[in-house]
């Protein structure tokens, strides 16, 4: 598959995706910039890293955007962003993979979280849907 092909069928995926596929292709996202991240500090490529680092960083603060601050659980879960955009604030700054480890490990938790969510409604939707 051509990198003009794949980009086209990325797009694709975005464009036709539900609000909570976008969600989980955001965590998917954070993980792999975390993880490039640290890479990029075992390599010493500090530029690269910082680039990856603020990618996450943008991640971050697309979820802090979009919570729903009506909804309760969304007033338990911003400060954990908060303090997950934070870490790797410091991280960048003081060239700490641990401090990317942690934020990777909660961003995974939210990640396969969201994706136990997601299977649920699934289930739940297909099940009214063979009621009716």
């Amino acid at each position: 598959m051509s990198t003009k092909q794949y980009q086209a069928y990325k797009n694709n995926a975005v464009n036709t995706a539900s609000g909570g596929e976008l969600t989980l292709m955001l965590y998917n996202g954070c993980i792999k910039f975390i993880k490039q991240a640290s890479r990029n500090i075992e390599n010493n490529d500090f530029e690269q890293k910082n680039t990856n680092i603020q990618k996450a960083q943008n991640i971050i603060q697309e979820l802090m955007i979009t919570l729903d601050q009506k909804v309760e659980i969304s007033q338990q879960i911003l400060p954990l962003y908060e303090y997950m955009h934070f870490q790797l604030k410091e991280a960048n700054i003081k060239n700490d993979p641990a401090i990317l480890q942690e934020v990777l490990d909660l961003t995974v938790d939210f990640r396969d979280t969201w994706k136990q969510v997601l299977q649920k409604s699934r289930q739940t939707t297909y099940t009214q849907g063979a009621q009716v």
